[in-house]
């Protein structure tokens, strides 16, 4: 079908959300990725985007998918460049990879993606996938200082670069991030480093749903400087565990003056749910205000949703933790959206409205037309049926 890029027959595993692609396409560069682009481009194919295949459920199904564009084969990191912190990898490197090599030299990307397994660098881009340790060092967006990406034509677009403060040009990384393939193709991403922290503790405190805003809100402001302030709430009718995450020098004193805030102990060892989701069939994110923390717990207390996430940035995941049906789901989120910006993510429902009130809609709108005018990336995933 296309020279030099391997195009095998789609299969039934190869599905998205129900929908079946003819092709499957596996580019193993930048230049594949173009060539594949601007072939469906001149045939009318639509094309949707799959990494690790972690999060292709997420999301309403496509309108159409003749392609799928797997990018498994596009995995090495390309460059580290150490001493200027500073990593260069293509899109389907996976994060857990990624980590094991920059650990090797000392480093990290001081992201903590949920689902970490099979989680690869282009779909933590294209979700907007944020970890506990947001509060502190910023949500993908915030790393990423450059990105390749190929637009629905087969152009190849280029953002940014390796050096942290070149702000030349547009920022192509921060518009594709959480555009959910519907723009174009990541193929490599360049991200600002930090060195691993020479020490951690955690605070870990079980706390009443009453207690947790108001500590939260202490932990927060904070001279001890947490990089993290998350809960865990597995069954809203009962305790949340509200953990503290310390780095770096004199961590251990630090800690304990957390620990008079909140109570509980020090530990060394992360806890066992610290940055994890354990099921994402059913999964809702809610952003709010830091100051909207209790209203906001009030309202998932009646929704039968566990609740995961960061109370220090205001931004939680909300996965089912017994069987809950559409009719029950789409009036939990409902109720949570009188306090809360809520994003249904993932759920094997028909007929949820999935994103709610979204201000900035018609200008997306436009940047859909301008970047993808023929409809022929990942349509219908997104927003508004972007």
């Amino acid at each position: 079908m296309i020279e030099g890029v391997t195009v095998r027959q789609a299969g039934e595993d190869d599905a998205v959300l129900g929908v079946p692609p003819r092709w499957v396409a596996l580019p193993e560069t930048v230049e594949e990725i173009a060539a594949v682009l601007r072939a469906c481009a001149e045939r009318d194919l639509a094309v949707v985007p799959v990494g690790g295949g972690t999060k292709l459920h997420w999301g309403p199904p496509p309108e159409r998918c003749d392609v799928l564009l797997d990018l498994c084969c596009m995995n090495e990191i390309l460059e580290h460049a150490a001493g200027d912190l500073v990593v260069r990898a293509q899109a389907g490197v996976t994060m857990d990879a990624l980590a094991g090599t920059l650990a090797g030299k000392g480093q990290e990307l001081a992201l903590d993606v949920p689902f970490s397994e099979g989680t690869t660098v282009g779909g933590t881009l294209a979700t907007a996938l944020h970890g506990p340790r947001s509060f502190r060092y910023g949500a993908a967006r915030d790393l990423l200082i450059g990105i390749t990406v190929v637009l629905p034509d087969g152009t190849i677009a280029r953002s940014g670069g390796k050096v942290v403060k070149n702000v030349a040009g547009y920022d192509l990384g921060k518009l594709f991030t959480g555009s959910y393939g519907t723009l174009g193709v990541i193929a490599e991403a360049t991200f600002r480093l930090h060195p691993l922290p020479a020490d951690r503790r955690w605070v870990v405190a079980r706390l009443d749903r009453a207690q947790a805003a108001p500590v939260a809100a202490a932990l927060t402001a904070s001279q001890a400087e947490p990089s993290a302030v998350e809960a865990d709430w597995p069954d809203p009718e009962g305790p949340l565990t509200l953990a503290v995450l310390v780095e770096g020098s004199a961590a251990e004193a630090r800690a304990e003056a957390l620990r008079e805030l909140a109570g509980g102990s020090v530990t060394r060892e992360r806890p066992s749910w610290w940055g994890l989701i354990d099921s994402d069939e059913v999964l809702v994110e809610a952003r709010f205000l830091p100051q909207d923390t209790a209203g906001v717990l009030d309202a998932v207390a009646t929704t039968g949703l566990a609740l995961r996430g960061s109370l220090a940035s205001g931004r939680v995941l909300l996965a089912a933790w017994r069987e809950t049906t559409g009719d029950e789901l789409a009036a939990a989120v409902a109720r949570l959206r009188e306090r809360a910006r809520v994003s249904v993510l993932a759920a094997p429902y028909d007929g949820l409205d999935r994103w709610g009130q979204v201000s900035g809609l018609p200008l997306m709108r436009r940047v859909k037309e301008r970047f993808d005018p023929g409809r022929r990336m990942s349509p219908g995933r997104f927003v508004g049926g972007i």
